[in-house]
């Protein structure tokens, strides 16, 4: 028995434990309830009495071996763990690409900036427009064409309201605010139907100009 012992204690010193399953596997072998070091001391019973503590003692180096070798590789898987895994929180996050800006919004930035180093303000308006900003206010009789259903979206009937067809209709409100000199351009979107077309495109992008002076008028 004391043989039996001694080989389990060169064994150990052999021991090399890369991974937790490599330690569990150690842990299981050498002191779960059905492990060596358990089943070990069961067998001091029939040992002479004589014998007893000499064997006892060295069971006993062997638990502690076990033990030390345990605590060790559990502090080592542990600390490699921790420098596999370590994050600086404190550094700074990855931008996230936000692409290009579309051409239509390129080529409308700069006109915009054309003007207003002329003098031209931005203004803007409503995109459902009612029949006084959209037509009557325009001089559009009733009758224009441009008021019939195949050209124009209405969301409502008397009253009318609809998808504003130009952005004259944001002049109209511009100018019911402000007194002369005006200098202000209104781009933005507008819908129109096109049932005559092949390739049907309802939604563009329109930009009017208007500069209304006290001896001075141009509406384009």
């Amino acid at each position: 028995m004391l043989k039996e012992i001694d080989n389990h204690l060169s064994d150990i010193k052999k021991i090399s434990i890369k991974s937790s399953d490599e330690l569990e596997k150690f842990r299981i072998k050498y002191i779960s309830k059905k492990g060596i070091v358990p089943s070990l001391f069961s067998k001091l019973k029939d040992v002479d009495s004589d014998k007893r503590k000499k064997f006892g003692f060295k069971i006993n180096e062997l638990k502690i071996k076990v033990r030390q070798i345990i605590d060790k590789s559990k502090a080592e898987l542990s600390s490699f763990s921790k420098k596999e895994s370590t994050i600086d929180y404190s550094l700074p996050a990855d931008f996230l690409k936000l692409g290009s800006r579309h051409p239509i919004s390129i080529v409308k930035n700069k006109i915009i900036d054309i003007f207003s180093k002329i003098g031209f303000d931005i203004s803007e308006g409503p995109e459902i427009e009612d029949d006084w900003h959209n037509f009557t206010a325009l001089n559009l009789p009733e009758y224009h064409p441009a008021r019939d259903m195949q050209d124009t979206f209405y969301v409502s009937k008397d009253p009318d309201y609809l998808l504003r067809t130009h952005t004259s209709s944001v002049q109209i409100r511009h100018m019911e605010n402000n007194e002369p000199p005006i200098r202000t351009i209104s781009p933005g979107r507008v819908t129109e139907t096109r049932i005559f077309q092949q390739d049907l495109i309802v939604f563009f992008i329109k930009l009017k100009d208007c500069m209304l002076m006290k001896m001075f008028h141009l509406l384009i």
